[in-house]
């Protein structure tokens, strides 16, 4: 994900995290259309700002727009979905969020700023 024309392969995020969920008794999720923008437009403006955006912050913007039970993993630095994806289950909360059993959709973006200090920064939305 470190250049400017790197895209995610979304399908194969939502994907390898449905499965990690059914491996610990959870459900797959969707892929939702207006959570994946969210997370798109999430992902950019950290990297404008050049910082992880504060989680509990974007949660209450996603339920305002009417999403239930949202979450969100908000990092920086992982250049490939498999780092981001190890480095969100190797930590409690992000795993959690990764495991909510209350959610049932998900975007995932990332935005690349080759001058910030993080370089990648990455936004997964997830809600009921």
């Amino acid at each position: 994900m470190t250049t400017n024309a790197a895209q995610l392969d979304t399908a194969a995020a939502r994907d390898m995290i449905s499965a990690y969920r059914r491996g610990r008794g959870g459900t797959d999720l969707a892929l939702d259309p207006e959570l994946q923008r969210l997370a798109e437009a999430e992902a950019a403006a950290m990297a404008l700002a050049d910082r992880p955006s504060k989680a509990q912050t974007v949660k209450a913007a996603v339920e305002h727009l009417g999403y239930k039970s949202a979450n969100a993993n908000l990092s920086a630095g992982y250049h490939t979905l498999a780092e981001a994806f190890s480095g969100w289950r190797d930590s409690p909360p992000n795993n959690a969020v990764m495991l909510d059993p209350a959610a049932a959709r998900m975007g995932i973006a990332t935005a690349y700023a080759p001058n910030s200090k993080y370089k990648v920064y990455w936004a997964l939305l997830v809600a009921r």
